[in-house]
């Protein structure tokens, strides 16, 4: 019997593959049979999860990575299609933010940092952008393709503080939708691009923002919570069902949409 979820044997790629959420999509994803490439700049943390994914006898290689390098992404390709002989789905899990391109309550606009708001937006729009058309190219010469971006929570509507951010992954959800009707109508109903939207999740690099040092909400925290319906924050196995069925064939007629996994943030007012 055809099962429309089995991804066993397809060769995922993940960039910011070694991060909070986007270690616990390679764990699950190599749990569910899928050969894991994983891109990232730390290759100790690379390793790391290659080893953990190869002891619960999963497959996974890493690749050390600069998702705004067009000849290391290249590289990176190259090495992959070498070695497993296609790409099936390309997850651009790379992104983030600093702190000269957020906008704190005791600041105005004014005290932005123009150069730091460039490489926010050259991190997570351009960081999405390049690896897409460095692993698109080999998807086009196999006929099929299956790309999943990651949105954010700031990308559909504006959040305080996250200025450079949230125009950043406005901006690859516009992206994303570009980019299914671009690949759909020149090289057929085989391709597919979508973006997970996250909602708020605790990972390393907001952690301080969102709590306190024991562990208590910081007062953002308790504004995001007290909008949040299900009156918690996500944790990265909130993710996985959505993933899994965005990179399946479960969606092989959904393109061009954004899967919003956000306890009810979006969906909430007063």
């Amino acid at each position: 019997m055809y099962e429309l979820f089995d991804i066993k044997g397809k060769v995922i790629v993940i960039t910011g593959g070694t991060g909070v959420l986007g270690s616990s999509m390679v764990e699950y994803l190599a749990a569910h049979g899928a050969k894991m490439a994983i891109m990232a700049r730390n290759r100790n943390k690379g390793d790391v999860l290659v080893q953990k994914v190869k002891a619960a006898r999963g497959e996974a290689i890493f690749l050390q990575t600069d998702v705004t390098d067009k000849a290391v992404l290249k590289q990176n390709a190259e090495e992959i299609v070498s070695r497993y002989g296609k790409v099936d789905v390309l997850i651009n899990g790379a992104g983030g933010n600093i702190s000269g391109a957020t906008i704190g309550p005791d600041n105005t606009i004014f005290d932005l940092k123009a150069d730091d708001f460039r490489k926010v937006v050259d991190l997570n729009l351009m960081g999405t952008v390049m690896p897409t058309l460095a692993f698109a190219e080999y998807m086009v010469k196999e006929k099929k393709g299956n790309i999943v971006n990651i949105s954010s929570a700031s990308a559909l509507r504006p959040l305080t503080r996250v200025a450079g951010y949230g125009a950043a992954k406005a901006a690859v959800t516009n992206f994303t939708k570009y980019m299914a009707g671009e690949l759909a109508t020149k090289f057929g109903e085989d391709f597919r691009v979508n973006a997970l939207c996250p909602g708020f999740f605790v990972t390393e690099q907001n952690r301080t923002l969102l709590t306190n040092p024991d562990g208590s909400y910081s007062a953002r925290g308790n504004a995001i919570i007290a909008h949040t319906p299900f009156r918690r924050f996500g944790v990265p196995e909130d993710l996985l069902g959505t993933l899994h069925y965005l990179v399946s064939d479960a969606s092989k007629f959904v393109t061009g949409t954004v899967a919003i996994v956000d306890g009810g943030f979006d969906a909430f007012s007063i």
